[in-house]
């Protein structure tokens, strides 16, 4: 259970998929723009994200390393199939993203139609394929914990970009100066919340 909670509040604060490694800001600068908009993508994502990590480190320890098809019989130990570990992890990230986009046009077409391009285009965030290649590094224990992990990095994601989104609403009644206005200002809120992010990263848990 520390495991657990020490994983998930690490993959939240610590290791931001956002302030700690800039992964997918490509939609985190384009969405954040609205907060019920950025909320609808970070739950996409998350779930996307707790979905397709467990999957990929089954196959990643019963399929692709080496040794991992040893199951099949000894002739099989000395297979390594890690070459295609990069194309199976997106083509499992983008099996669920056409997943998402599909319930999402179903029930929420003003969600679907408000995030646009961004929705599909989560088939290739960095922030989801980053989450699979850290989980290799990594080197988790089991699928609980993997899992687990894969919920803290969404969440910790959804927090970004909502918070951001919360902050650009804000400063839509703020005086700006003309040159900062739009991608400058944020870029520069992008920075200020990840110096705020670093102060985490003094936890010991």
């Amino acid at each position: 259970m520390e495991e657990l909670l020490s994983t998930f509040v690490r993959a939240v604060f610590v290791d931001n998929m956002l302030f700690a490694y800039y992964l997918g800001m490509c939609s985190f600068l384009a969405v954040s723009k609205n907060v019920k908009t950025a909320l609808g993508l970070g739950i996409a994502v998350t779930f996307i994200l707790v979905c397709t990590l467990p999957i990929n480190y089954m196959l990643e320890n019963y399929v692709l390393k080496e040794g991992a098809l040893s199951w099949l019989g000894t002739g099989y130990q000395e297979v390594n199939l890690s070459f295609l570990s990069l194309l199976i992890f997106i083509a499992v990230i983008a099996s669920f993203t056409q997943l998402v986009e599909m319930v999402i046009e179903r029930f929420a077409p003003a969600l679907y139609a408000s995030l646009g391009i961004f929705l599909p285009l989560i088939a290739v965030n960095c922030a989801i394929l980053g989450a699979s290649l850290f989980m290799q590094q990594k080197a988790f224990d089991n699928a609980g914990v993997v899992t687990v992990y894969g919920l803290g990095s969404g969440i910790g994601w959804l927090l970004a970009i909502v918070g951001m989104a919360a902050i650009r609403e804000k400063l839509t009644y703020s005086n700006i100066p003309k040159p900062l206005k739009g991608l400058g200002i944020t870029f520069i809120i992008t920075g200020l919340m990840g110096m705020g992010f670093m102060c985490f990263s003094g936890l010991k848990i």
